[in-house]
């Protein structure tokens, strides 16, 4: 079983989904959890469920990422573990991507990211874990995600430098590429129940093992990670798509 008792972890976006699944397992392991997300109520709601810190913070924000990392810093003191969760998914067509969608995307799933870690790296314990959820779409050219797809890209190629900048304090960073998992944000498409419906009878029959991943899929992997297990593994893409990526004709 992987010890986590003594550590401390922070769950960007813990309040549903991949988040809220890795929370548990993370808290189950002994770690001392703190989530974070952008609603009050949801927040506080999930760590209620959780038995863990719920903490308000809005990842667009940098001077809410300062407020965050401060009461972090006075409350523990420093972080071992720090999953870089949060994230939108908002699908458009190229010659229907607005700057406002854009920013929107970039914002949280990118610039949010990146200045999640950079505002925590004063306080990350030499040895910490840093996890960053991506996407498969970062190389699979799916349809009407051009801004999430260059996002997850980004996140993919930042990690890869930021592994290579913390080896000298053995901070490790490593990145998730799910491919479809049922969680609250592939609701958020925006198409009709049936066509999503549709939409995902279509991918499920196209997933070498024929089924959706489950937030606790990418969980695992994310305890895994986070523990001194992983303690030689940094700058890696580790992807969970039930082998949708095997063959291209099948994807």
């Amino acid at each position: 079983m992987r010890d986590l008792k003594g550590k401390v972890a922070i769950v960007t976006g813990g309040n549903s989904g991949i988040g809220y699944a890795s929370a548990k397992q993370l808290k189950e392991h002994g770690a001392t959890v703190v989530i974070t997300g952008r609603s009050t109520t949801k927040v506080e709601k999930a760590a209620s469920e959780l038995g863990v810190i719920g903490l308000v913070a809005d990842v667009k924000s940098l001077s809410a990422i300062d407020t965050l990392v401060t009461e972090i810093s006075e409350r523990f003191g420093g972080v071992d573990i720090l999953f870089v969760n949060a994230g939108v998914f908002s699908p458009a067509p190229l010659g229907g991507i607005t700057e406002a969608l854009y920013d929107e995307i970039m914002d949280i799933n990118f610039k949010g990211a990146l200045f999640t870690v950079e505002k925590f790296l004063p306080i990350l314990h030499e040895g910490a874990s840093i996890i960053n959820l991506s996407s498969i779409n970062a190389y699979t050219g799916m349809p009407n995600t051009a801004v999430y797809a260059a996002s997850k890209a980004a996140m993919n190629s930042y990690t890869r430098t930021a592994a290579t900048e913390l080896a000298p304090r053995k901070i490790r960073v490593n990145s998730i590429n799910p491919g479809p998992v049922h969680t609250p944000i592939f609701e958020k498409t925006g198409m009709p129940a049936e066509q999503l419906e549709g939409l995902a009878s279509s991918l499920q029959e196209r997933i070498p093992l024929k089924r959706f991943g489950q937030a606790e899929d990418i969980a695992n992997l994310v305890t895994f990670l986070a523990s001194d297990e992983a303690s030689f593994i940094t700058g890696g893409e580790y992807t969970i798509d039930g082998g949708l990526n095997i063959n291209p004709l099948l994807s």
